[in-house]
């Protein structure tokens, strides 16, 4: 049964600027009990066609039908809108923190979403959201129902958000990057969630994501947008292993979860200015199939024997773009000096004093003795769930945090207890470059003074030496020197995140770490990121300590991966042997939630495990 269909849709949405025009004649059905997948880069129209399907986009002009159960939503007036929005209709948001209010526990803001639709009293809405709570995997629901957001990890406030959108057993689920951010076990078991759900209560769940490798394996359908056009669209596995469109398969191809080392093959270019109407194919540009047509007239769509359909000129699907996308041969290795540690970090630990419990102090201990080693001119991966310590070794190796005990050195240099001009002048050797870039630049500074200030807080150069210097270090990361004055706002993700980069490196550091660098990027602009991240490392012999959830990502910049957990190092090898032969259980774990074809087809790695398809 279809619980919707939308038919020739388009979103023109005014702007100071003139009409951006978001969704361009897109259609789809999406069935009872189905998970139909969205992907596509930022600005692909992702969000916009979500929005519209919510009744959030006022003042847009939007043609076409979005049919929910037999009801156009695009001629209902407000209140009806309102009254399905949140109970036929639900949507699970990207950000459980900002979308849950910090005032309120979790109980109160669920149980305000039953009232406002059903006639209960709150005794009963409060037991139901209790029930709910236990179904979503909230352990001690009755006491949890009390407790506020923070109180909750990353992955139990979007179970909470999960239990909010489900509680009224919607007919239609929009889940925006759902996982997003969150560790491969918890994503693990919020996709399991969302299929027992949609099972259970005939749920439809449209997934938006830029996980193409997780979208693959759980979508019945999927759909590839591209500058508010529908450029590809079929069964989830047709379209994510064999495209048929040459914008999918590059999104395919700039993912690292792919067997594959060296220079990662990025889409080139940038999406098109939407505020112009496309007249003919949107990614010709960028397309490096594309012929004279394409530059001149709308593409036709295509169907070819799998079920997939094509909104492209290229008529043979096998041999569509495979010349053109030949595979990137893989650069060579630094050669570097293996003896040569940078940072060394033995028995370390650190303990955090807590509260007094019955005449006793209750101690929290959040590293329990690391160690490790990093050569010069590599990069260690830091693996393993939110709480094993990953960012807390990074910042006492940063000097940001000191350890309870242990000894940290850098170029044989002890950093612990040394005094402050000492570690000012150490601080040099050592930057970070954090997971949210927008969050870690000052949005009131322009971009020349914030890639400055490593010069201005070290006191190394002045007026135009500094300007110089600093253009010199947006031109290193491939960002415009020209754009020296613009604000962080006036950039896209990617060019956030090499500011960053560029800031990073402007005191000529040893060691980087990064600290999910690349979580929250669209995987063509990730792409361009690592590819950069290694370039680096080549050109000026950098080491690294690269953080992260993605185990993928992991794999391919590492040359070892440490995994820690409980804070404790539990193994540390060289990258593919520990990939293809994890030693300890918990690695094991780890690789199978990170990887969906395992679970899938119960080969690989769940076979090393024994135990099917289940991590």
């Amino acid at each position: 049964m279809t619980v919707l269909s939308v038919r020739n849709l388009s979103i023109d949405i005014p702007t100071g600027d003139g009409f951006v025009h978001a969704a361009r004649d897109v259609s789809f059905d999406v069935g009872a009990e189905e998970l139909f997948g969205i992907a596509g880069e930022s600005g692909s129209g992702k969000s916009v066609l979500s929005k519209a399907i919510m009744g959030l986009l006022p003042g847009a002009l939007i043609s076409g039908e979005i049919l929910f159960e037999g009801r156009n939503l695009l001629d209902l007036p407000a209140r009806a809108m309102q009254q399905l929005r949140g109970n036929r209709i639900a949507m699970i948001s990207q950000d459980p923190l900002s979308s849950l209010h910090p005032f309120y526990t979790i109980g109160a803001q669920i149980v305000e979403a039953i009232r406002t639709h059903r006639k209960v009293s709150e005794a009963e809405a409060l037991k139901e959201v209790i029930d709910i709570l236990g179904r979503v995997g909230i352990h001690d629901a009755e006491k949890r129902v009390h407790d506020y957001p923070h109180q909750f990890s990353g992955g139990m406030r979007q179970r909470v958000m999960i239990a909010m959108a489900i509680v009224l057993r919607p007919a239609l689920l929009i889940a925006d990057e759902p996982t997003t951010a969150l560790d491969v076990t918890v994503q693990a078991q919020i996709i399991s969630l969302l299929n027992q759900m949609r099972r259970e209560f005939g749920t439809a769940i449209i997934m938006v994501t830029h996980d193409l490798d997780l979208l693959s394996s759980i979508a019945d359908h999927t759909m590839v947008m591209y500058a508010g056009n529908r450029m590809e669209f079929g069964p989830g596995e047709a379209v994510l292993t064999a495209p048929a469109h040459p914008y999918t398969l590059g999104l395919l191809r700039s993912s690292p979860s792919q067997e594959k080392r060296g220079a990662l093959p990025s889409i080139p270019g940038q999406p098109p200015s939407l505020l112009l109407e496309q007249k003919a194919c949107a990614f010709a540009p960028r397309c490096p199939a594309a012929m004279a047509i394409c530059r001149q007239e709308r593409p036709p769509l295509r169907t070819f024997a799998d079920g997939t359909q094509s909104l492209c000129w290229l008529e043979d699907k096998a041999s569509n773009t495979a010349a053109a996308l030949a595979p990137v041969p893989a650069e060579p290795a630094a050669l570097v000096a293996q003896r040569d540690i940078v940072v060394s970090a033995k028995d370390v630990r650190l303990t955090y004093g807590g509260r007094s419990l019955f005449g006793r102090r209750i101690n929290l201990e959040v590293l329990k003795g690391v160690s490790l080693e990093l050569p010069r001119g590599t990069t260690l991966g830091i693996v393993g769930e939110s709480g094993c310590g990953k960012s807390t070794l990074a910042r006492i190796i940063a000097g940001l945090l000191p350890p309870t005990s242990g000894e940290v050195t850098i170029e044989g240099e002890s950093v612990v207890d040394i005094d402050r001009a000492r570690w000012i002048e150490m601080r040099k050797r050592v930057q970070m470059v954090f997971q949210d870039p927008f969050g870690s630049l000052n949005p009131r500074r322009r971009v020349g003074s914030i890639i400055g200030d490593p010069f201005r807080i070290q006191n190394i150069a002045h007026g135009i030496e500094r300007k110089n210097k600093v253009r010199e270090l947006m031109e290193i990361v491939g960002l415009n020197p020209e754009h020296y004055n613009r604000f962080p706002a006036e950039f896209s993700g990617g060019q956030r995140q090499r500011i960053g980069i560029a800031r990073a490196l402007a005191l000529k550091p040893s060691i980087i770490i990064f600290d999910e660098p690349v979580s929250a990027l669209d995987v063509s602009i990730q792409a361009q990121i690592l590819n950069l991240i290694g370039k680096l490392q080549r050109e000026m012999g950098l080491s690294y300590l690269f953080i992260s959830h993605d185990l993928a990502v992991v794999r391919h910049v590492s040359s070892e991966i440490m995994v820690m957990k409980s804070g404790q190092v539990v193994e540390r090898g060289e990258t593919e042997t520990l990939y293809h032969n994890p030693q300890h259980p918990y690695t094991r774990e780890l690789l199978a939630a990170a990887d969906p074809h395992y679970r899938k087809t119960g080969g690989g790695l769940a076979d090393a495990l024994g135990q099917g398809a289940t991590p």
